[in-house]
């Protein structure tokens, strides 16, 4: 009967809902229905495409770079600390490193606070993931950064269970600090998964010097919202709220990818 069906699709709906955790919502006292928690861009083209309206919280979200970023991840980590500064209010910061070359001066120039920075450098793959899930479930602890090159399944689970006991956030930046070939995609977990690359700074005018730092960010893949690419620049003004403004929307991330081949060619 169609009312039969009806309820046992809204019930595994329910399901789902339900074991995704703080994926999509969050259950409050009493079993009451809450909003999710969230850092949003401040922008509704960048949250309307996000479940909640922004970057969901007390969950793992995996960044990757492009070319040799994939080996230094320098720009997936600048702009994944640009996008943690509203967290630095929260609680301490963990940065578990595969090679012992992130500058924290750096880092406090993108605005987050090097007080609360603790780095840890980790001997290889396996070490690196258990230290992030030890800190993930560290009371005190507001976000987790860790450079891995692949995460499986069993392993992404951990971790989102990790953040959903502490409710702490986790940002994975996919590395290989020693070079190799290519492995496998990381993050098949992971709420959020994105792509960040450079772009070009413009100049302030009547200012000397470069421009605000720039990157083009693809959003490849969001459980419960949509795909995007757009060009963010950090605000050289002081907002640990909204750190970013948005400079361009490309639209659909397929259709931008079409679009920069055309440009090549």
């Amino acid at each position: 009967m169609p009312p039969a069906r009806t309820s046992l699709a809204a019930l595994r709906a329910e399901i789902a809902t339900l074991e995704r955790g703080v994926g999509e919502r969050g259950v409050g006292e009493r079993g009451v229905r809450t909003a999710p928690e969230v850092i949003d861009f401040g922008d509704p083209r960048i949250d309307a495409r996000l479940p909640g309206g922004g970057l969901a919280l007390k969950s793992w979200h995996a960044f990757a770079g492009e070319g040799l970023d994939l080996e230094t991840a320098a720009a997936s980590a600048a702009f994944v600390a640009r996008l943690a500064v509203p967290l630095a209010r929260r609680g301490e910061l963990i940065w578990v490193l595969r090679r012992d070359d992130l500058h924290a001066p750096g880092l406090a120039g993108l605005g987050l606070p090097a007080e609360r920075l603790i780095q840890v450098c980790a001997r290889d793959e396996d070490e690196a993931l258990a230290v992030m899930e030890d800190a993930l479930r560290t009371r005190g602890v507001a976000a987790v950064f860790g450079e891995v090159d692949e995460i499986d399944l069993v392993a992404g689970r951990r971790l989102q269970l990790a953040c959903e006991q502490s409710l702490a956030t986790g940002f994975v930046l996919r590395r290989r600090p020693f070079g190799g070939g290519a492995r496998g995609e990381s993050g098949s977990a992971a709420a959020t998964r994105w792509s960040i690359a450079p772009s070009p700074s413009e100049a302030v005018p009547g200012a000397p010097g470069l421009g605000p730092p720039r990157w083009r960010v693809t959003l490849e893949r969001c459980r419960g919202g949509r795909t995007g690419t757009w060009i963010m620049e950090g605000k050289e003004e002081d907002d640990a709220t909204h750190p970013f403004r948005l400079v361009a929307d490309l639209g659909d991330h397929d259709l931008a990818a079409e679009e920069r081949l055309k440009l090549a060619g």
